[in-house]
């Protein structure tokens, strides 16, 4: 027989940096538990199928796979969503872009656009903050349009509508008040790509040609004919991109243009407002 505290004991994965946290994690799901079961029952004894299945998930992670994928799914903003290797998994840098959205259009009635999806991350965060924006979420890969469109649904934001599209081309002739974005924004070839998690997630989701900003460029190029006047474009990028960013920015004619650090004391956003 074995109990939760040896299972945790004894799991080991040692090229992993949360690696007591990737543990609790995947035998609270393998349990069917949440975490604080484990700490509040550390003597219970684990069946032979809920052992297996940790097992099985160990092996998994020690193989580099995110817990995220393993478990199918990835808290972000106060929501659970369900992710897939289809789409990147949400991140919680990328949350100041939610938060900066939140604090600069704090109007009740808004519209709203997120390019790049992935799984509605973004889109639904902003969704469930505030009830009264219509927002509109697009992706180009099928699987990421199918994957946000249940979190919608099961989430039951009302107020989102997911769509297949590269970019623009779906909402040509529409505008908003505000255009958040994390395109990818990884040099094509960054040594980054070929260690850690993100070996695992879609590259086209990460790559975004020989300096990272090829789609940047292109969004800022064609974001104003999509804005209102006064609305802002939100972008997420590299922690080394601020400056080009807001160089891009400002070559069409966005103004009050700043960068925002994460947690981390990165320029990690840069965004621009469209006043004509």
């Amino acid at each position: 027989m074995t109990i939760i505290a040896s299972l945790l004991r004894d799991a080991q994965l040692p090229q992993s940096p949360t690696a007591q946290l990737d543990a609790e994690l995947l035998l609270a799901s393998a349990l069917g538990k949440n975490r604080s079961y484990l700490r509040t029952w550390p003597e219970r004894i684990v069946g032979s199928e809920a052992a297996e299945a940790f097992a099985g998930y160990l092996e998994r992670r020690r193989a580099g796979e995110p817990v995220a994928y393993i478990l199918g799914q990835q808290g972000f903003w106060s929501l659970d969503l369900e992710v897939a290797p289809h789409t990147l998994i949400p991140r919680p840098e990328t949350e100041l872009l939610v938060e900066t959205a939140l604090a600069l259009v704090p109007q009740h009635t808004a519209k709203v656009l997120d390019l790049g999806t992935g799984s509605g991350a973004i889109a639904l965060a902003l969704a469930r903050e505030r009830a009264g924006w219509q927002v509109t979420a697009v992706d180009r890969v099928e699987q990421a349009v199918a994957l946000a469109e249940r979190n919608r649904q099961r989430l039951g934001l009302g107020n989102v509508f997911v769509r297949a599209s590269h970019w623009f081309e779906a909402v040509a002739g529409e505008r908003f008040e505000l255009i958040v974005s994390n395109p990818p924004y990884i040099a094509s070839g960054d040594p980054h790509l070929a260690a850690g998690d993100v070996r695992f997630e879609p590259e086209s989701a990460l790559v975004s040609g020989e300096d990272g900003l090829d789609d940047i460029r292109l969004i800022i190029a064609q974001a104003p004919r999509h804005l209102l006047p006064g609305g802002w474009l939100m972008l997420e990028h590299g922690y080394d991109q601020a400056a080009r960013v807001r160089e891009l920015l400002a070559q069409h004619d966005f103004e009050q243009i700043e960068s925002r650090l994460d947690l981390g004391g990165h320029e990690r956003i840069t965004l621009g407002r469209t006043l004509c």
